[in-house]
């Protein structure tokens, strides 16, 4: 049985945390950010933990499961 491979998109993408949760980075803050207040953009650049609903999948992406 060969190996799994890890999908090179989603180990750039995602990070394990020390309880093995999935931790991700926030989306809309690449460009047009001048429209955005200063608020929005401060609270973008925390990491967020990957929904329940997903982890599933992102877990298989990252050869876990």
């Amino acid at each position: 049985m060969p190996k799994i491979k890890t999908n090179s998109g989603a180990k750039k993408r995602f990070a394990l945390t020390g309880t093995g949760k999935i931790k991700r980075k926030h989306a809309y803050k690449s460009h047009i950010l001048t429209k955005k207040t200063k608020k929005q953009k401060r609270n973008l650049t925390h990491f967020s933990v990957v929904s329940h609903a997903d982890a599933s999948n992102v877990k298989e992406l990252l050869a876990l499961k």
